[in-house]
């Protein structure tokens, strides 16, 4: 034994002992066997797959595992699809406006038109268009009625001075007619004179009478 030989005994006990570290990426995968082992430090990791049919990770790098088949192209092209917009529903409440205020405007006229003020009544006259009639002629007695406009209905009875009278009688008025013009034709015939008289008895919406006097006279 030389000197190089003796010098090599004794520094290196270990002949076939080499100190190369490998990076873990160059470990190569096992094929067929259920047990990988990854070099990625001092220590050495296993992973036993227990299960016969379960998916292997894909690849290796270091310490990294991906399990699974990963991302194909059709997650791909769902991730990548933007969302339908989803319709907006407008308010619909500005079209009720018109009509809930057309609505409005009708109940609060109704409403004035009964508990505002009723029908009143001013005046009432009563003339003759004729007050001396001649022989077997028609005379035309008009009583007029004024009122303060309100709508309303007028009630009246004609009484005429030979004992007879009418039924009782009904005049609608509308708004804003202030005067009602209420007629009693009278006929007289044969021959002589008489005085003759006319009344009018309004009944409502106040009780009042007025009359009117005429003369026929047929020689």
């Amino acid at each position: 034994m030389n000197e190089n030989q003796s010098a090599e005994g004794a520094t290196s006990p270990d002949d076939d002992y080499s100190a190369t570290v490998l990076g873990s990426h160059w470990i190569q995968r096992p094929e067929t066997s259920d047990t990988l082992a990854l070099t990625g430090g001092p220590e050495t990791l296993v992973l036993s797959d227990t299960t016969a049919g379960e998916v292997r990770p894909d690849r290796v790098e270091g310490t990294l595992l991906r399990f699974g088949p990963g991302v194909n192209a059709d997650t791909m092209r769902r991730l990548g699809e933007v969302p339908s917009a989803v319709p907006v529903r407008r308010r619909t409440w500005r079209r009720h406006v018109l009509p809930a205020l057309v609505l409005l405007a009708v109940v609060a006229f109704l409403l004035w038109h009964r508990t505002g003020p009723s029908l009143g009544v001013d005046d009432v006259t009563v003339s003759a268009a004729s007050p001396t009639p001649g022989c077997d002629e028609t005379a035309d007695i008009t009583g007029t009625v004024t009122t303060n406009g309100r709508p309303g209905e007028i009630t009246y009875r004609w009484v005429r001075s030979d004992g007879t009278s009418s039924k009782i009688l009904h005049e609608d008025l509308t708004h804003n007619q202030k005067r009602a013009r209420l007629h009693l034709l009278w006929t007289f015939q044969g021959e002589g004179r008489y005085a003759a008289r006319a009344e009018l008895h309004l009944l409502s919406p106040v009780r009042r009478t007025v009359s009117t006097r005429l003369t026929y006279h047929c020689p």
